[in-house]
C-alpha cells in the first residue's frame, strides 16, 4: 500500500503523552501535523517543542513487528485553535476524558463542514461533542467518532524530573475498535483512519474493527475493566511497593506485573460481565473476550497488540509493563476511570434495570479511599445528552442521528 500523506493535514489537540505520541507518529508517517494545547497548559506542555520536536522510542511490541522511531518536527505548534484547524481535514482529540468539556467548548464553535474528528480514546466523548455542537452550531456537517483505545501504550520520558521531549512506546496495537456518531457515518469514519499515520500499526496489522455505535466503543474500552479493580484491590501493594518491600524500586511498579492474580481476574471478569449485560439490554454489541483471556498478566490488553490467544502466566514476570504504574491511588486509573466510565455504567444500569454490584463496589471503595464522592462527581447520562432519551430514541440517535425535537430545544435553551 503506497501512500502520500503530506497533503493530509492533521490537527492534534492535547500535548500530553497521548497527544505528543499521536502527533509525532503522524508526522513520522508523512502527515502535515499541527499540535495544539489549551493556553492554560501550553506554556508548559508546548514549551520548546517547535525547536526540539518529539522523539519516538520504545519497545513497540506487537505481533507483526511494526516499528517506527525518530524525531518528529511539527508543521505548527500553537495555542491558537483556529490556526491549528484552518484547512485541517482531520482533527484528533487526544486528552483525558476529564478534560473533554474544556476542549469541546472551544472546538465546537470552530469546526467546519467536511472535517473528521477522531477521539482517542472515546470514553463517551463523541456523545459530549455532539451535544455541544447541537448547542453551538447544529448545522455544521462534520463526522465525529471515537476509538476504544489509543494505538499504543505510551509515556513521556523525563530525565532528572525534566521533560526530555521523548515518548516511550510500550506496545503498538494491531487492531482497534471504532465507531461514528451517528453510525450512519461509520464507513467514511473508519476509512479515514487509513489517512492517519498514527493508525499504521492497525492499518497494516489486523485492521480497524467496526463497533456497533459509540456505546459499543465505551463498553469495549479495556481501561476501566483493567485499571479499576486492579488499582482498588492492589492499593496496599501500590502504597507499599518500594516502601517496605525490600529491594524494590518504586519506578518499576506495574499493576499488571505486581498486582494481577487469579482473584483479581475473577473481579475483572465479573466487572466485564456487568458491561456485557448492559450492552445486551440496550441492544448494542461490544468487544468479546473469552473468560480465560482475563487470567493472564497481560489480561485483555494482550489481544490488542499480540492478537487472540496471547497469554502471560501468573507464574512469570510481565516485563513489558514494568514502570507503567500507577504509583499511587491519586492516579487517572482511579480519578478518571471511576467517575467517567464506572459512573456511566452505573447510570445506564439504573436507567435500563441492570444491577451492577461489582462496578458499584469499585465506585464506593474508590470514593472511600480518596475521600471523594464519585457518585456525586461522576459523569451523568445528562452530561452525554442521552439521559432523557427512551430506549428507541437512544438507538435512533446512535444509529441514524435522529434527536427528538423537543429535547433539542431543551438542550439549546
Amino acid at each position: 500500500m503506497t501512500r502520500d500523506l503530506k497533503n493530509e493535514v492533521v490537527a492534534v489537540l492535547g500535548a500530553g503523552a497521548v497527544g505528543r505520541s499521536l502527533a509525532a507518529d503522524c508526522k513520522l508517517a508523512g502527515n502535515t501535523v499541527r499540535l495544539y494545547d489549551l493556553p492554560e497548559f501550553a506554556k508548559e506542555s508546548l514549551k520548546d517543542l517547535d525547536k526540539s520536536g518529539i522523539e519516538v522510542e520504545g519497545f513497540e511490541w506487537n505481533k507483526y513487528n511494526f516499528r517506527r522511531s525518530g524525531i518528529a518536527h511539527f508543521d505548527l505548534v500553537t495555542d491558537n485553535l483556529e490556526k491549528a484547524l484552518d484547512g485541517a481535514k482531520y482533527v484528533i482529540v487526544a486528552v483525558p476524558s476529564i478534560g473533554h468539556d474544556a476542549f469541546f467548548k472551544k472546538l465546537a464553535p470552530v469546526l467546519k463542514d467536511g472535517q473528521i474528528v477522531h477521539i482517542l480514546p472515546d470514553n463517551f466523548g463523541s456523545l459530549k461533542l455532539r451535544k455541544e455542537l447541537r448547542r453551538i452550531q447544529s448545522d455544521v456537517r462534520v463526522i465525529i467518532g471515537g476509538w476504544s483505545s489509543t494505538p499504543y501504550g505510551t509515556r513521556i520520558v523525563k530525565q532528572a524530573g525534566i521533560d526530555s521531549k521523548r515518548v516511550f512506546f510500550r506496545y503498538r496495537a494491531i487492531s482497534l475498535r471504532g465507531a461514528a456518531l451517528p453510525k450512519a457515518d461509520q464507513e467514511e469514519f473508519l476509512e479515514s483512519s487509513q489517512s492517519l499515520g498514527c493508525f499504521d500499526s492497525v492499518t497494516f496489522g489486523d485492521g480497524a474493527a467496526s463497533g456497533d455505535t459509540v456505546l459499543d466503543i465505551g463498553f469495549s474500552n479495556v481501561n476501566p475493566t483493567l485499571h479499576c479493580p486492579g488499582s482498588i484491590l492492589g492499593a496496599a501493594v501500590i502504597e507499599n511497593y518500594g516502601r517496605v518491600f525490600g529491594g524494590n524500586d518504586k519506578s518499576d511498579f506495574s499493576i499488571y506485573s505486581h498486582v494481577y492474580t487469579e482473584s483479581v481476574s475473577e473481579v475483572q471478569y465479573a466487572f466485564y460481565q456487568e458491561e456485557e449485560q448492559l450492552a445486551q439490554k440496550i441492544g448494542v454489541e461490544m468487544q468479546h473476550y473469552p473468560k480465560e483471556t482475563f487470567f493472564s498478566r497481560s489480561n485483555i490488553l494482550g489481544p490488542e497488540y499480540m492478537g487472540d490467544g496471547s497469554f502471560s502466566s501468573f507464574d512469570e514476570q510481565f516485563e513489558m509493563a514494568f514502570g507503567t504504574g500507577p504509583f499511587d491511588i491519586q492516579n487517572r486509573y482511579v480519578t478518571e476511570d471511576i467517575p467517567v466510565a464506572c459512573h456511566i455504567y452505573h447510570e445506564l444500569g439504573k436507567k435500563f434495570g441492570i444491577e451492577t454490584p461489582v462496578i458499584d463496589s469499585i465506585i464506593t471503595l474508590g470514593s472511600a479511599m480518596l475521600q471523594r464522592n464519585f457518585y456525586e462527581e461522576g459523569v451523568t447520562l445528562d452530561d452525554l445528552g442521552i439521559g432523557q432519551l427512551n430506549h428507541d430514541q437512544l438507538l435512533d440517535y446512535l444509529t441514524i442521528g435522529t434527536y427528538p425535537e423537543e429535547d433539542q430545544q431543551e438542550v439549546s435553551a
